[in-house]
C-alpha cells in the first residue's frame, strides 16, 4: 500500500515512467532534468493525494497524467528553441532512417505516441494498459494498426 511506502519509495518504483514522459518533452526543447524537477516538485505538493491512491497500477496512471500536464505547461510557458551549434555531428548509430521514425513517432496523436513509447522502453502489453487506462487487448490491436501506419509513412 501506498501509505507504508512514503513518498520517496512511489518516485523510485515509478521513476522509469517519469524519465520517460520527460525525455518525451526534452526532445521538444525543453531540458529533461529540468523537466524531471518541476515533476517532482509538483508530486511533491500532490503528495498527500498521491500518497492515498491505493494501488500501483492508478498511481502510474495518476504520476503519468501529473507529469505530462506538468511538461505541456511547462512547454506552454517556454517555447522550445533548437540551438545547433556551428559543427554538429550526428552519433554514427543515429541513421536518416532511424531519425526519420523517431520524426514519425513524435507527430502521432496521443495517446498513441505514449503507447509506441512505453513498448519501446520494453514494457508489456499489459503494463502499457494499466499505465494508459486501457485492456491489453486494446494495446495490442492498436500497436499493430500504429506500426502498419509507420510502415507506410516510412515507405512513401
Amino acid at each position: 500500500m501506498a501509505t507504508n511506502e512514503g513518498f520517496n519509495g512511489i518516485v523510485l518504483r515509478h521513476k522509469g515512467l517519469l524519465f520517460a514522459v520527460c525525455r518525451r518533452y526534452a526532445r521538444r526543447g525543453l531540458d529533461e532534468e529540468d523537466l524531471l524537477q518541476e515533476v517532482l516538485v509538483v508530486l511533491w505538493e500532490r503528495r498527500e493525494k498521491l500518497m492515498s491512491i491505493p494501488s500501483t497500477p492508478q498511481q502510474a496512471s495518476w504520476m503519468w497524467r501529473v507529469a505530462r500536464s506538468t511538461c505541456v505547461d511547462l512547454l506552454r510557458k517556454e517555447p522550445p528553441s533548437y540551438p545547433v551549434p556551428e559543427s554538429f555531428d550526428a552519433p554514427e548509430e543515429d541513421t536518416t532512417l532511424h531519425r526519420d521514425l523517431r520524426e514519425l513517432i513524435a507527430l502521432l496523436p496521443e495517446p498513441d505516441r505514449s503507447i509506441v513509447t512505453l513498448h519501446l522502453e520494453g514494457y508489456e502489453y499489459k503494463e502499457i494498459g494499466r499505465k494508459l487506462g486501457m485492456t491489453k487487448n486494446n494495446v495490442g490491436i492498436r500497436l499493430m494498426r500504429i506500426k502498419e501506419r509507420l510502415k507506410k509513412e516510412m515507405i512513401k
